[in-house]
C-alpha cells in the first residue's frame, strides 16, 4: 500500500496527464459540431485554462515530492525532466500564450499581424503545439511506470 504522499503524487499525475488528453482530444472532437463557434471557443478556452492550473499544482507537487524523496539524484531521472518540461510548457501557455489568445479576437485573425503572423490562428497553433508536447511528455511519463 502506498503512503499518502505517494498516492497523492499518483493521483495528481493521473489527473494532470489524463486531463491533458481528455481536454485536448476527446472534448473538442465531441463538442465541435454541437456548439456554435463562439460558444465552442469560450468552452475550450475555459477548459484549457482550468487544466493549466491543474498542471501547475500537480507539477509543483510532483517535483517537490521527487526532490524530497530522491534529493539531487532526482535530476538524473527522466521522470523529473519530463515533469519539469511539462510544468515549464504549462507555465508558458498559461501566462504567455493564453493572455495573448484572449486579447486577439477570433474574427480578427486575418487583420491582426505580428510575431509569427500574430493572428488568432497563429497563436492558437502555437498553444496547440505546446499543449501537444505536454501531452506527449505526459505519455512518456506514464509509460516509464508507477511511483516507486
Amino acid at each position: 500500500m502506498q503512503t499518502f504522499p505517494n498516492a497523492l503524487r499518483s493521483m495528481l499525475a493521473f489527473l494532470w496527464i489524463g486531463g491533458l488528453w481528455i481536454v485536448g482530444v476527446l472534448v473538442p472532437v465531441s463538442v465541435i459540431h454541437q456548439l456554435d463557434a463562439g460558444t465552442f471557443y469560450h468552452l475550450i478556452e475555459r477548459l484549457f485554462h482550468a487544466m493549466g492550473w491543474v498542471g501547475i499544482v500537480a507539477g509543483v507537487y510532483i517535483l517537490f515530492h521527487m526532490l524530497w524523496h530522491e534529493g539531487l539524484r532526482a535530476f538524473q531521472t527522466l521522470e523529473l525532466w519530463l515533469i519539469l518540461g511539462m510544468l515549464i510548457l504549462t507555465l508558458v501557455n498559461q501566462f504567455a500564450v493564453f493572455p495573448i489568445l484572449s486579447q486577439v479576437k477570433p474574427e480578427m485573425h486575418v487583420a491582426a499581424e505580428g510575431l509569427f503572423g500574430g493572428g488568432f490562428q497563429s497563436w492558437q497553433t502555437i498553444s496547440s503545439l505546446i499543449y501537444l508536447l505536454q501531452a506527449v511528455f505526459g505519455l512518456f511519463y506514464v509509460i516509464r511506470g508507477p511511483v516507486k
